[in-house]
């Protein structure tokens, strides 16, 4: 610790040493002396001394026993700044070098001058401008003049010790400039200030007032005057004040009252203020529209309008508007206006009060419809038993219709949006009266249409029987309950229609085909209309005989009977009798079978043809006789060298026959002569099987093939022909 404390001691001996042996060879700049301190503004003082060699600035301190104020200048002269107004200052320069700074030079007293004075202006008239100002600290008095800006005019300057002045008899409406300063006892001037001000206009003249009836708005204009910025247009009545501002010369109020006076003023303002108003005009609005508007229809077809008076009114105009666009109006200075009316229209009613400043505005407009108006022209589409269609023209005023039809104690009803109505349920052959009401939702209904008898269709007969006699005349009975009625029977069936009439309770038709299906309908008809078909009752004819009976010989006994096939019948019963007996077939189907018949017999030939139902026709057709008897005992005989002889015994009755040989070489025929029973066939080969058929031929030339059929053999034994053992082959 002993050692460090002798090295500090050391070195700062070392360290003045040092600074003694410097500061002896480097010395400082020299003192400056000032000239003169002096105050042109209230902040700061201004120094002048002599400049100091090897200076490179100056240090100029203001004392004021309170604050010290230092500033570093370059040369001389040099200003402090930031001092106070009116206030005596010791004032001090040192210069400064490179080497150090000087001393501080002798002391020198300066005061700072007066503050300006804060100035208040404005104009209290177009041609006046009051300046006010606070207290300045050691000021005895005031010097403050004014001039236009421009500079044109001259100038006025006053002095006072107070802090107010007023320069009368400016120009209106003009930009002055105003300057003021504060001097003290030793009549040292301090700062000035100077500021601007306009004068206030002159009030606006020439007021031009019109008045917009429609839009409820007044338009304002003047003469403008000097120096004004705006322009405010006043409109003051007894119950609102409006107005309107503008930079031009004219402005428009809106949103007047109706029924009201007002009296309008023009106001001109710049930045000083606003003038005086300007003389007063007076306008007069429309009146208000009408109130309590009262409509009534009395008699129908006349329609009084009424309403109150009101104020500024001096007459009225009632318009009604129809909704087809027609319109009329009356002028009157009464409270009321009648019109004519029309059924079905809607009026739309407005009343307007007028005077000099024109109509008033639109009111509430009122509209009143009028009942509906009656179809006139009811006209039936459609009359039916029980059904009536109506329709008539559309009528004004109309929303819907009710349609009435009453006949005693029976009343039908319908409603409809549509000039038309479908009454339903009626009694047939009953007269109703028939009424077609108009309704609105406005006006509730006309109850005052007028109505017409419609009756409807007559009544559907009934068919109580349908007969039918031997000759196929159907007659037809039925119910009638209609008066004055026509009554038509309609049989209607495939293969035709067929009618028959009558006033009563019957008729008969014929002529009808066979074998049909028909349904019959009978209605009845007045000069109204037609009924309605009746129940439809099934009427049977008796089905058709065959035509084109066919009878085919099949074997000697049985026989073939076919005919045309008839879809009525169901099924038919063949008969075919002889004083021998009878054969008879029952089918479905178009042909019978029938054996047991007796070879070369006449037969009568009949045939049922009966119908689902049971209905049977007797058909009758001509005879058949039935096909010879076979021959009997064929044999063959030899004719010479090469010939044969057929040979048979007739059975029954008298026939031709035709006889046929059949072998390997060649088919061999031969026929009898009438009345003989054999035949012969020459050159025939001998050595050969033959097949011999004797067939009974018709009178169609037709040979019958159910025959029997016998073999023989026939062979060569030298000049005689060899007949071999019969064979019988059928």
């Amino acid at each position: 610790k002993a050692n460090s404390l002798g090295y500090w001691y050391r070195k700062r001996r070392f360290s003045v040493l040092l600074t003694f042996t410097t500061s002896k060879f480097l010395s400082a700049p020299e003192t400056p002396t000032i000239d003169q301190a002096y105050s042109k503004i209230s902040n700061s003082i201004t120094v002048e001394w002599a400049t100091v060699p090897g200076a490179t600035s100056y240090l100029l301190r203001a004392e004021d026993g309170d604050t010290v104020i230092e500033t570093m200048v370059a040369s001389s002269p040099g200003t402090v700044t930031g001092l106070k107004a009116a206030t005596l200052y010791q004032i001090t320069i040192r210069s400064i070098s490179a080497t150090g700074r000087s001393q501080a030079s002798p002391p020198k007293q300066a005061k700072t001058v007066l503050a300006a004075p804060i100035l208040e202006v404005s104009s209290p008239s177009p041609d006046s401008i009051l300046v006010q100002w606070e207290a300045v600290y050691m000021a005895i008095g005031f010097s403050v003049s004014i001039m236009q800006a421009n500079g044109l005019g001259k100038i006025w300057k006053e002095n006072t010790t107070n802090t107010s002045l007023t320069f009368s008899n400016l120009n209106a409406g003009t930009l002055y400039t105003i300057k003021a300063y504060a001097w003290n006892a030793k009549g040292i001037p301090g700062d000035d200030s100077t500021c601007n001000q306009r004068t206030s206009p002159h009030a606006p003249a020439n007021i031009q007032v019109s008045f917009d009836s429609g839009a409820l708005k007044a338009s304002i204009s003047w003469t403008p005057t000097e120096g004004a910025f705006n322009y405010t247009a006043m409109a003051l009545s007894d119950s609102s004040e409006l107005s309107c501002s503008t930079t031009v010369s004219s402005c428009s109020i809106s949103s007047l009252q109706c029924g009201a006076e007002y009296l309008i003023s023009v106001l001109a303002s710049n930045n000083a203020g606003f003038s005086k108003s300007s003389s007063t005009q007076s306008l007069k609005t429309v009146a208000c529209a009408p109130g309590r508007v009262t409509i009534q229809e009395d008699p129908p077809g006349h329609l009084s309008v009424a309403w109150s008076n009101v104020d500024l009114g001096d007459y009225y105009v009632a318009f009604v508007k129809s909704d087809d666009g027609l319109e009329v109006h009356c002028n009157t200075s009464l409270t009321q206006c009648n019109f004519l009316s029309e059924c079905g229209f809607t009026y739309f009613i407005s009343v307007f009060a007028y005077n000099k400043a024109g109509q008033s505005p639109l009111g509430d407009v009122f509209n009143y419809t009028t009942a509906p108006c009656c179809p006139s022209d009811i006209n039936p589409v459609l009359v039916s038993s029980d059904r009536v269609e109506i329709i008539w023209s559309p009528v004004r005023g109309a929303e819907f219709y009710e349609t009435k039809a009453i006949a005693g104690y029976s009343v039908v009803e319908c409603n409809d949006t549509a000039p038309a109505c479908t009454l339903s349920a009626l009694e047939c052959d009953t007269k109703y009266n028939v009424t077609v009401y108009s309704f609105s939702e406005v006006q509730s209904s006309n109850m005052s249409c007028t109505s017409r008898f419609i009756t409807t269709a007559p009544c559907s007969p009934e068919i109580k029987n349908i007969s039918m006699d031997a000759f196929s005349t159907i007659n037809v009975r039925w119910q009638a309950t209609n008066d004055d009625a026509i009554y038509t029977v309609t049989a209607q069936g495939e293969r035709g229609l067929y009618r028959c009439s009558s006033k009563g309770e019957a008729c008969t038709m014929g002529g009808l085909p066979c074998g049909s299906v028909f349904s019959v309908t009978a209605v009845a008809e007045t000069e109204i209309g037609r009924s309605l078909p009746s129940y439809s009752v099934p009427l049977e004819t008796v089905p058709c005989c065959p035509a084109g009976l066919t009878i085919t010989q099949v074997t000697q006994s049985v026989i073939n009977v076919s005919w045309t096939f008839d879809t009525v019948a169901q099924t038919y019963v063949t008969v075919l009798e002889s004083h021998i007996g009878q054969s008879k077939c029952h089918t479905h189907q178009s042909h019978c079978l029938l054996g047991c018949i007796t070879c070369g017999i006449n037969y009568t030939v009949a045939l049922k043809a009966i119908s689902a139902s049971g209905l049977t026709s007797d058909c009758t057709y001509q005879t058949y006789f039935s096909s010879a008897c076979c021959p009997l005992g064929v044999k063959l005989y030899r004719l010479g060298s090469n010939g044969i002889r057929i040979h048979w015994q007739v059975s029954r009755g008298s026939a031709n026959y035709s006889t046929d040989l059949y072998g390997s070489k060649g088919i061999f025929t031969c026929a009898p002569r009438a009345g003989l029973s054999f035949c012969d066939v020459t050159e025939i080969p001998c050595g050969d099987v033959y097949t011999v058929m004797v067939s009974p031929v018709a009178e169609t030339g037709l040979k019958l093939a159910f025959c029997p059929k016998k073999i023989y053999s026939v062979t060569c034994s030298g000049s005689t022909l060899g007949v071999g053992k019969s064979f019988f082959h059928g």
